[in-house]
């Protein structure tokens, strides 16, 4: 896989105040080094095109931060737009250092309009832009931001996605085309019966299986109470999944559940779908694709596995939505009080299946790639809290308190057609994702 790079632009002509830029050459560079450490820097500013062209010539960027340190005309943006024509550019003007009725010392921000109004004519879509010193918490936030969605767009490229089975009848929202996903979004993605799965559980034997049971058992509390027969066949999915997983290189999958689990197996997949999200790789059910999807965007940037589910219940007192699944939950996720529970489902009365409420969280992402009426993709954002509650109903389930109004979340999200299933990130990736939709081209409803 490439290795990932930041380019550091600082544009500019000689006719400013040097002095006052170089400070800002030097305070954004080690910014930028200390976001992301491996930050392609020149030696110095370049404060000609021939510079520009001479230091793009030793660059493979995955990000351009384009700065103004002083004005510069569009020929320097046109030259960056023609060398790197898919490489996303963040744009960012500096603040004037001094305003004491004295001398423009860099006229930045004119330089970034000039910059801006050549990006629109090479390019479609908002332009990314940040304004500030580099010292300022709002600047250092927005940086780091688009370097974490610039990141994000390159290792979606490595990415194996696998689509296990079929989606159910009326659950064709989550079915995706091969040739598309790798269009859009660069994703290979690959696809397997789930009886082929199921036919390799069914061969192994107790002894191969013996240490996943053991780390299930680690994992969880009260798988003991499920039935013998259960807990071994349990063990046998969870080696098939993971020896595919692994054999396969798969990054992120999307599994059918129900019927076929519960008629030709006699056991659920619920649990292995939870474990294996804990173990970093996204994992979806009803063969959701683009909720596996949306869990592995969720997953790079936060560091933590997804909770995946439906949004059930809504509270306007409390400006909560509750969302549910009906047995599949990553155990790291469960309440402390509790531990990451073991039943039955709901509606089969076959386990194992988790059983728990998640843990509570300061900062909530709420994320859907999704697809307008017109097929186009779209991506859906909302923050919010969990907060401290119990499992609301069988299964699993979070109650996230939106910052947005929750009744106006729910109504507009009915209103516009979204789909009904949603991954709920433990951590702050708005911002991110927001950027990353910029950088694919597709429409952002941030709530």
């Amino acid at each position: 896989m490439k290795e990932f790079q930041v380019a550091y632009l600082p544009i500019g002509v000689p006719t400013f105040h040097l002095e006052s830029a170089g400070r800002a050459f030097e305070d954004s560079a080690a910014l930028l080094r200390s976001i992301c450490p491996g930050t392609r820097v020149p030696d110095e500013m370049l404060l000609s095109t021939a510079k520009l062209e001479a230091f793009a010539d030793t660059l493979e960027p995955d990000l351009i931060v384009l700065q103004n340190v002083t004005f510069a005309n569009a020929a320097y943006a046109q030259e960056v737009l023609h060398r790197f024509p898919d490489t996303p550019v963040l744009l960012w003007a500096l603040r004037e250092p001094v305003i004491d009725g004295g001398r423009l010392r860099l006229n930045s921000l004119t330089g970034a309009y000039s910059a801006a109004n050549t990006i629109r004519q090479f390019r479609e879509g908002p332009v990314e832009f940040v304004f500030g010193s580099p010292l300022e918490k709002e600047v250092v936030r927005k940086i780091t931001a688009a370097v974490e969605a610039a990141r994000l767009r390159l290792n979606l490229r490595s990415l194996r996605l696998a689509a296990i089975g079929h989606t159910p009848q009326g659950f064709g929202f989550g079915r995706a085309m091969d040739a598309e996903m790798q269009k859009v979004f660069g994703v290979h993605l690959e696809s397997i019966e789930a009886r082929e799965l199921i036919e390799k559980a069914k061969a192994y034997t107790d002894e191969e299986c013996a240490a996943y049971l053991e780390d299930a058992f680690r994992r969880t509390a009260g798988l003991e109470k499920i039935p013998e027969r259960n807990q071994k066949d349990f063990a046998r999915l969870y080696k098939a999944y993971s020896d595919y997983l692994r054999e396969n290189r798969i990054g992120a999958f999307a599994s059918r559940c129900w019927p076929d689990f519960f008629t030709s197996f006699g056991t659920p997949v619920c649990m292995v779908l939870s474990i294996l999200n804990d173990l970093g790789i996204a994992a979806s059910c009803e063969t959701d694709t683009y909720g596996a999807l949306s869990m592995y965007m969720g997953m790079q940037l936060t560091g933590r596995p997804a909770f995946f589910g439906d949004p059930v219940s809504l509270d306007e007192k409390e400006n909560t939505i509750t969302f549910w699944h009906c047995g599949m939950a990553p155990c790291s996720l469960a309440r402390e009080d509790t531990g990451a529970e073991v039943g039955t489902h709901c509606n089969r009365h076959i386990g194992p299946t988790m059983e728990f409420g998640c843990k509570a969280a300061p900062h909530i992402t709420i994320f859907r790639v999704g697809r307008a009426p017109d097929g186009s993709f779209r991506f859906l954002i909302a923050s919010g809290k969990a907060l401290d509650k119990a499992k609301q109903f069988l299964g699993t389930s979070v109650s996230v308190q939106t910052d947005a109004d929750a009744a106006s979340i729910v109504r507009r999200t009915v209103e516009e057609g979204w789909e009904p299933h949603y991954a709920v990130l433990y951590g702050d990736a708005a911002d991110s994702l927001e950027i990353l939709g910029h950088m694919l081209h597709i429409e952002v409803r941030r709530f």
